[in-house]
């Protein structure tokens, strides 16, 4: 399900969200879809939308005691652990992975890369991982979705899957921040706006970020789908 909220800043944007959904910050992805800075005669926003597979509307600690598929599961372990599957759960998804990239027609190892309480994080190790990363991540973003959908059928919609391949996603976020500041010097000399190349919520969301403090620099996510694109807008005119 996903759902919009406004807030003067993000946190209170994120805040207000977790109240009226009665869920835990960590229980939903956040993107944002705009951002405004405050001005003399106007106060400024945050718009995000909310992204969640949880039941809403009732706080977790409120609701019934409900056997689940999730209960049987050893709770995941410290960051940066044991590499090797430590439950059951664990193991059905480096299979599935694994079977998943052979189908395609490429070798590859998956790994456990970190556990957290709502996420864990998987490894690709392949020669083909240029392959599998895709132009901008898009390959790998969809196998991404297929673990995430997966782990759901596993009974843990809960937790959220995170796949990497030759540390693609810290390069990744390196290279996009290192776009929204140049992007956003080029929009305060010309005093105009910018359309960047279609992005996933998750990259939107560091662009908008990243970007939040510059005084004069404004964000939009523009378009329909999941791969929208920001526009960086010198705060005096969208050009």
């Amino acid at each position: 399900m996903i759902y919009e909220f406004e807030g003067r800043t993000e946190k209170e944007a994120i805040d207000r969200a977790a109240e009226a959904l009665g869920l835990e910050k960590d229980a939903f992805d956040v993107e944002i879809l705009e951002t405004k800075r405050p001005g003399l005669f106007a106060k400024g926003y945050v718009k995000i939308n909310v992204h969640t597979n949880q039941q809403t509307g009732t706080p977790p600690a409120e609701e019934p005691a409900v056997p689940s598929p999730a209960a049987s599961i050893p709770a995941l372990g410290p960051a940066f652990a044991d590499p090797g599957a430590q439950n059951e759960f664990e193991q059905k998804l480096i299979d599935f992975l694994e079977g998943l990239i052979h189908r395609m027609g490429y070798a590859g190892t998956i790994s456990v890369l970190f556990r957290e309480d709502r996420k864990i994080g998987f490894k690709i190790e392949s020669e083909f991982s240029p392959i599998l990363i895709g132009k901008k991540g898009k390959n790998l973003d969809a196998i991404q979705l297929l673990a995430n959908i997966y782990a759901g059928r596993l009974g843990r919609e809960d937790l959220r899957i995170i796949l990497d391949s030759e540390n693609y996603r810290i390069r990744r976020e390196e290279s996009l921040v290192r776009l929204a500041y140049t992007v956003a010097d080029r929009v305060r000399e010309s005093r105009g706006s910018y359309l960047l190349e279609p992005m996933n919520p998750f990259d939107r969301r560091l662009i908008h970020t990243t970007l939040n403090d510059i005084s004069d620099v404004e964000t939009k996510s523009e378009g329909e789908g999941v791969y929208k694109q920001v526009r960086i807008y010198y705060r005096g005119g969208r050009g």
